[in-house]
């Protein structure tokens, strides 16, 4: 049959059925809204009900999927159980393959707070009328590429129409954390911004806007929800559908959505509603864009990391550079981005070749072959990737009171060698202490346990 609705939830346990009153009651209208829906989604007598959580057991590079028999969770007092969907967990497994979505399934029969909050409504609905539980499929998300999470609901769509299955597909998503300064992450400008963009999309049916949105500026609103509702968009790819945005609210500082889509032509009848196409568009006219605006140091890191990429081998550095690159000596930095999140960060406090522009071909390589954190960089990711290259001034040591992580870069050191660093102006490190904690993570330093000294450092930032 088919993928038969799709709905946006958010998870703030306080709606739970169960959930003590007084909480519930601050949230009312989105309770009454998860209410509805849940009843809207029963109606539609779905047999099974595919739940897209962020807040599963998750991988950066593929989507796992829930396996084994069934699942239980408690929420608010309450134990609820599901049975999951053996067939259609394996149908979109191998489908995936087939449609380039890296995908596995692994033993998880511990229910997720981003799937229990949304299951909880879906069973209660279907309790008040004495129908059978649907059964659920569990997809977590992956790494940060819209287009991936795009693809995953186009195949959850095909593997429901191969099974024959009516299928209906919840969204689990709260959207920004920072809407106030009582929210659980404090106030960020982007907060407000974030969410009167995801609200227009889902209230419009028009999808693009979630899918063509700023990695950095999503992390900066706080969100948990984009990634789920780009899987939604895809599970209605080329279909018109009829929306309703049922209600918002934010009394804690914490986006709630609650919306509905109901198909009113077939699955894939609709090309004008194709919108990881107009996302690829946007997506190859943003890296013609962005090209055309490197600097100097961004195309030399650019055109390095690519030859080492493509050829396996280090390019001699061009001639006829500017003097600010063939002349001086300094540490740099590279800097690699993908979907806004960091792919890699490579390079050098101190100069250790013989020109700026050496430094950075050779720290252009070495993220290109990747870091602890990091694997290689590969040849289908190049047109993805932004690049950042950080020339460093020479750092010069200070106290805590000194370092501001807007400005300065910071060492950590300890007198045994250990050392751990930072850069400037990362996003999601907002103080000193974040920056500091990180920089020690790094070197394998306790604070508070080990002696410490810092030093800041200036950089000069090329995109």
């Amino acid at each position: 049959m088919g993928v038969v609705a799709a709905f946006a939830l958010p998870h703030p346990p306080l709606a739970a059925p169960g959930a003590p009153e007084e909480g519930r009651g601050r949230i009312a209208h989105t309770v009454d809204a998860m209410r509805e829906a849940a009843r809207r989604l029963r109606d539609l007598a779905p047999e099974t009900v595919v739940v897209v959580t962020p807040h599963a057991t998750s991988h950066a590079d593929r989507i796992l999927l829930a396996g084994g028999e069934q699942a239980s969770g408690e929420l608010a007092g309450t134990r609820y159980e599901a049975a999951y969907d053996v067939e259609l967990v394996e149908r979109v497994r191998s489908r995936a393959g087939r449609m380039g979505v890296e995908c596995d399934v692994i033993e998880d029969d511990e229910l997720d707070p981003g799937t229990l909050v949304p299951l909880a409504f879906v069973l209660e609905a279907f309790e008040e009328r004495e129908y059978l539980a649907p059964l659920v499929v569990r997809c977590s998300i992956a790494g940060p590429a819209p287009d991936a999470h795009y693809r995953l609901g186009e195949v959850v769509a095909v593997a429901a129409e191969e099974t024959g299955r009516r299928v209906a597909v919840v969204a689990s998503a709260n959207l920004s954390h920072r809407l106030s300064e009582t929210s659980p992450l404090g106030w960020s400008p982007d907060g407000p911004l974030f969410d009167s963009m995801a609200c227009g999309a889902l209230g419009s049916g028009s999808f693009l806007p979630l899918l063509t949105c700023d990695r950095a500026f999503a992390e900066s609103a706080g969100e948990c929800g984009l990634r789920p509702l780009q899987v939604l968009a895809g599970a209605l790819d080329e279909t018109r559908v009829t929306c309703d945005l049922m209600s918002y609210e934010a009394p804690f500082g914490v986006g709630y959505a609650v919306a509905s889509f109901v198909p009113t032509t077939d699955v894939g009848s609709d090309p004008s509603r194709d919108f990881l196409s107009a996302y690829e568009r946007w997506a190859a006219q943003e890296l013609e864009r962005r090209r055309e605006g490197e600097d100097a140091f961004v195309s030399l890191a650019r055109e390095a990391l690519e030859s080492y990429v493509l050829t396996g081998e280090r390019m001699e550095v061009p001639e006829g550079l500017p003097a600010e690159l063939a002349e001086p000596r300094a540490g740099a930095f590279v800097t690699l981005w993908s979907s806004g999140e960091l792919r890699c960060c490579v390079g050098t406090l101190a100069p250790q070749r013989s020109t700026l522009a050496a430094e950075v071909c050779a720290n252009a390589v070495a993220a290109a072959r990747g870091d602890r954190q990091a694997p290689h960089v590969a040849a289908d990711e190049l047109d993805d990737l932004v690049y950042e290259v950080d020339v460093v001034h020479d750092p010069e040591p200070c106290g805590i009171d000194g370092l501001d992580p807007a400005r300065y870069g910071v060492v950590v050191s300890t007198p045994d060698g250990r050392r751990g660093m930072m850069l400037p102006g990362l996003p999601g490190i907002g103080t000193v202490e974040e920056q500091v904690g990180a920089a020690a993570l790094r070197g394998g330093i306790a604070l508070g346990r080990d002696e410490v000294s810092y030093r800041r450092f200036l950089v000069t930032r090329h995109r």
